[in-house]
């Protein structure tokens, strides 16, 4: 009896001391990015910052978008990552495929020349990007393995969108959520969780003010929640035509102009002349000012959701760099201050509920998106919140930013499907799960 309790104590401290340097390894690869992608995403930050200013004290730099295209062309031959990007990052959560570190500073120049010149684009595309491969390279160097690569990749990606937008909690909950909807990589908290609150106190340090805007929330009550849920429904259509939009810009793009440079150059021109055509450079860069006057003044303009995603399609089909997320977060902040008070929601709120939509449809990621909302505009209306992201997430299809993307678990019923985002429709035949191939440690099935 005693030998055998001797041998359970034995056992108990086997575990718990690979429990212990599991922990302890993963909160040191989690400092490390956090600090790396809290001072880069920083640095880029502030880079953003300062050229959007620039622009706007120089209009005429919005002709130099062609020439900025060919640069970042250019450089990306240079560096090698031609036609690299976010599905890449997610890809190698996936399969493990690696990520070049040339990515790093091409992504970087590429997004700061665009903002430069007047392109439509964000900055969470390069913030996925630049901290993914930051994460994969600090796994590299910590001699991880292929699993753990990957955790450390999804690490660099919260981390990185932390510093930029100051959401700590909505960024651990989109790297970890993003990749395969449907499944929640338990293993990838405390690495995600840490390192964006690294890089979130680091981006503090260095003056990055987080994003947070002001906004009061109505009373809880079942006639505003019936409204609410109108206008989520709506905005789900909203994504879905703000996805298709850039994925069929795209496709026609590189079609019809299969040469990067005539591409770019092209399509630099089109956002020059789109932006005289509009009257107005309200569309060019990010627009963060149109998103913030939309939710704390209540006001924008009808058109300004369709011209926003027209200028960001064809600014990214073209070549040139960023991310989808400000867009959408304009295109729903703006559809939302319109449509909301026809409805007899409040203007401000509305554009906080339409900016949760859209990101939520558009990303397929309604938990994170919820948090991420919190983050930006307090917990005063969570619940209606929650409700916008999951009526959003149901009725916005298959369809996403992100083709690498995958959906595991239907959205109509508990089915396993296991497709990905934008080659699956509901009335598709399904996959079943696959089989368990053998057993891993601790009694765990492998799929």
């Amino acid at each position: 009896m005693g030998k055998e309790r001797g041998k359970k104590f034995l056992d108990w401290v086997v575990h718990t001391k690979l429990y212990i340097q599991a922990l302890a390894k993963w909160l040191l690869l989690a400092v490390v990015t956090g600090t790396c992608c809290g001072i880069i995403g920083s640095l880029f930050h502030i880079g953003v910052h300062k050229v959007t200013q620039l622009r706007a004290e120089h209009p005429w730099l919005l002709w130099c978008l062609p020439l900025a295209g060919l640069a970042i062309v250019a450089f990306y031959k240079l560096t090698g990552t031609e036609g690299q990007g976010t599905n890449d990052i997610i890809d190698e959560v996936h399969h493990g495929k690696g990520l070049s570190i040339g990515l790093l500073p091409a992504i970087f120049l590429g997004t700061v020349l665009t903002h430069l010149c007047g392109g439509s684009a964000g900055r969470e595309g390069a913030a996925l990007q630049m901290g993914g491969t930051i994460g994969y390279h600090a796994g590299r160097l910590c001699n991880l393995d292929d699993r753990d690569l990957r955790t450390a990749t999804m690490a660099g990606m919260a981390a990185f969108f932390s510093a930029l937008f100051g959401t700590p909690l909505g960024a651990t909950m989109f790297a970890i959520m993003v990749i395969s909807v449907g499944v929640f990589y338990h293993a990838a908290l405390i690495p995600c969780l840490t390192a964006s609150l690294v890089a979130f106190w680091v981006s503090l340090a260095m003056g990055v003010e987080p994003t947070r805007f002001t906004v009061a929330a109505p009373m809880l009550e079942a006639g505003m929640m019936t409204r609410v849920a109108i206008l989520a429904a709506l905005c789900a259509l909203v994504s879905i035509l703000f996805c298709n939009t850039i994925h069929f810009a795209e496709h026609q793009m590189q079609k019809h102009i299969p040469n990067p440079w005539v591409r770019v150059m092209a399509g630099g021109l089109a956002v020059v002349a789109l932006t005289y055509l509009a009257g107005s450079t309200d569309y060019n860069g990010a627009g963060m000012e149109i998103v913030t006057a939309a939710i704390e003044q209540g006001v924008a303009n009808p058109e300004a959701f369709l011209l926003k995603t027209l200028f960001t399609a064809v600014t990214l089909a073209a070549g040139f760099k960023g991310g989808e997320v400000v867009p959408s977060f304009f295109v729903g902040a703006t559809f939302g201050c319109v449509v909301g008070p026809l409805l007899g929601i409040p203007a401000g709120f509305a554009a906080a509920l339409g900016l949760a939509a859209v990101f939520c449809g558009a990303t397929n990621c309604p938990m994170a998106s919820t948090f991420l909302a919190i983050e930006l505009f307090g917990d005063g209306g969570l619940l209606y919140l929650a409700v916008t992201c999951g009526i959003s997430y149901m009725l916005s299809g298959y369809n996403g930013l992100y083709s690498s993307q995958t959906i595991l678990y239907s959205k109509l019923k508990a089915q396993y499907i296991n497709v990905r985002t934008n080659h699956h429709h509901a009335g598709a035949l399904h996959a079943e799960p696959p089989a368990a191939v053998g057993t891993g440690s601790g009694g765990e099935q492998r799929r």
